[in-house]
């Protein structure tokens, strides 16, 4: 059940309340800010539990609402790394942490759909790497609330930050710096990753779009391989363990039930075609089956097997061989 916590307006907005220091956080060289919305007084959800019975509980709170997206160059770096010095920064500034999570006992694909967040690509979140941390302080007259969502691709790293309170005194809330000797961040500018700007790899026949969330892969390209599957070799048995390629994919379903993907498996080129199709068929509807038990109903996935017949690339590598070694979700719906 949501706990809400109303902050009248009245008393938001009293004349005789003054504005609110400005929330200012430290960020390293070459962080930049890629987006930011505000609302002079409005209203915003404050997860403070994981989700759990199809909700999360939270803090409804009301008044001036700022959020922010930044990027930084974080190569290597964890999204706790991330996360840890902004903690000690509000932390210092007097905030009290009230909730705190890892992305699967935040409650995984269901958690980050159900609290508000800046669209990609501005805000990119990894449902297998993120982290939420919410906290107050208590000021004077009135509460404050800033919360944070941090996740990473592979070469940046993604921090939204979200804090709802009296109007502040100063329109900039957060500054990048070099005082913050806990992020090692380079002294250029942030690029792109290096797999955002590479060409396809040599001797692929199809587009590279490995940058590209996959949801946004199978709207714009009509595909998308699910990169992270593990297969032992020669075996259609999917691993256990949380694959961050069938929570998109089963998220996506499960929001547009409209649509409807066939998952193709494929293999390299040893031995007989006929055991190569039976294979690559199984490994799909292995995939399947893990999209089924994650809530995706069956009439929405069909597993089709087509052996070595439609290869990424070269046959001739061990490289090449391990690329054409996949499952992919090709989108079957025309509207």
């Amino acid at each position: 059940m949501t706990l809400r916590l109303a902050l009248l307006a009245a008393t938001l907005f009293a004349p005789c309340a003054g504005v609110a220091d400005a929330l200012r956080l430290e960020f390293p060289a070459g962080a930049r800010q890629t987006a930011e919305q505000v609302e002079s007084f409005g209203s915003y959800r404050v997860a403070i539990s994981p989700f759990r019975n199809g909700d999360i509980q939270s803090l409804w709170a009301e008044g001036q609402v700022r959020q922010q997206a930044w990027q930084v160059q974080t190569r290597g770096m964890t999204t706790l790394q991330l996360l840890a010095p902004l903690r000690e920064q509000v932390e210092a500034a007097g905030f009290e942490v009230i909730f705190e999570c890892e992305a699967r006992e935040c409650g995984g694909f269901d958690f980050r759909y159900a609290t508000e967040n800046i669209p990609e690509p501005d805000m990119h979140v990894d449902l297998g790497d993120y982290r939420f941390m919410a906290a107050h302080r208590m000021g004077e007259e009135r509460p404050e609330y800033v919360s944070f969502l941090v996740s990473r691709s592979s070469g940046r790293g993604f921090v939204q930050i979200t804090r709802v309170g009296p109007e502040e005194a100063e329109a900039d809330v957060l500054v990048a710096s070099t005082k913050n000797p806990d992020i090692a961040a380079p002294d250029l500018a942030v690029e792109p990753d290096q797999d955002e700007v590479a060409g396809p790899p040599v001797g692929l026949t199809a587009p590279s779009t490995t940058a590209m969330p996959l949801t946004q892969q199978l709207e714009i390209h009509g595909r998308a391989v699910l990169e992270d599957l593990d297969f032992p070799t020669g075996s259609s048995r999917l691993e256990a363990g949380d694959y961050t390629s069938l929570d998109l994919l089963a998220g996506y379903l499960k929001t547009h039930p409209e649509r409807s993907v066939v998952l193709v498996g494929h293999t390299d080129a040893e031995g007989s075609l006929a055991g190569n199709i039976a294979l690559s068929k199984k490994r799909a509807g292995a995939v399947q089956a893990r999209l089924t038990a994650l809530g995706v109903p069956g009439s929405q996935i069909k597993a089709e097997g087509v052996g070595f017949l439609s290869p990424l690339t070269s046959n001739l590598t061990e490289k090449g061989r391990q690329a054409n070694r996949r499952v992919e979700a090709i989108l079957s719906s025309t509207e």
